[in-house]
């Protein structure tokens, strides 16, 4: 979608505001024409966010939604975003150690492996914004929580922290929100199992719910195999050919 002279004044408009106001707190990341993307270090995300939100030449007084990134396999994986894939499916192959690749950089040259991006309006300017912020930690990655700045991140920081394992400084009830209380592991994490960790069934002996590890094989999927199909072969039909009526 083509984007007119005057979405691409606007946006660099938008973008002078942002550098007058936050200045080398953050950085400018390459995107479409119609967007605009910020990074910023997780030293200066509360001091970010609220000029973000209360500078009269900004005023993002709404945070849409916060995403989780996990890098791992970023610039090693076999999907790609531009066009179809040649050379399979990332999935259709077994793949390495975690954080192989290509180059020698783990997570496709990024420094840290997790991140959280969020989605940005402005409701007095009509415009959009996206920031990201890498966690500190590749293990147990932390980011200051923005629920003080933005009430909506509260329970978008509880999913980020359920699928992504990414925990929220600051937060006031970082309880997971999706999976069961019992459950193992951030399913959105590239190396959580595709079984998963443990299964779930009701025992009538004990008269309650139990954990137990997954009983079936792990696999590698591959992709799907388009057979033959006849159906709609009108010899295995009752259709009489040339009068359009089913016998």
């Amino acid at each position: 979608m083509s984007v007119s002279l005057s979405g691409i004044a606007r946006i660099e408009r938008l973008a002078a505001n942002v550098q007058a106001a936050l200045g080398d707190r953050v950085t400018r990341l390459p995107a479409l024409s119609d967007e605009l993307c910020y990074e910023v270090a997780p030293a200066h995300l509360l001091a970010v966010a609220a000029v973000l939100r209360d500078n009269p030449s900004l005023r993002f007084e709404m945070l849409i939604d916060i995403a989780g990134v996990d890098y791992l396999e970023y610039g090693g994986s076999e999907w790609q975003t531009e066009s179809a894939t040649r050379s399979g499916f990332s999935r259709g192959a077994a793949r390495g150690p975690a954080g192989s690749g290509h180059g020698e950089a783990p997570w496709g040259g990024h420094r840290a492996r997790f991140a959280v991006a969020y989605q940005l309006l402005s409701v007095t300017h009509n415009e959009r914004l996206r920031l990201r912020v890498y966690g500190e930690d590749n293990e147990d990655p932390v980011i200051d929580s923005v629920a003080g700045i933005w009430a909506s991140a509260n329970w978008f920081e509880r999913e980020a922290f359920d699928l992504y394992g990414i925990l929220f400084r600051g937060h006031v009830d970082l309880r997971r929100i999706l999976t069961d209380y019992g459950f193992i592991g951030h399913p959105f994490r590239k190396d959580f199992p595709l079984i998963g960790n443990v299964e779930v069934r009701y025992d009538a002996t004990l008269g309650r719910v139990v954990y137990e590890p997954v009983t079936i094989e792990p696999r590698v999927l591959v992709p799907k195999t388009i057979r033959d199909d006849r159906r709609y072969d009108p010899a295995l039909s009752r259709a009489v050919p040339g009068d359009g009526k089913r016998g």
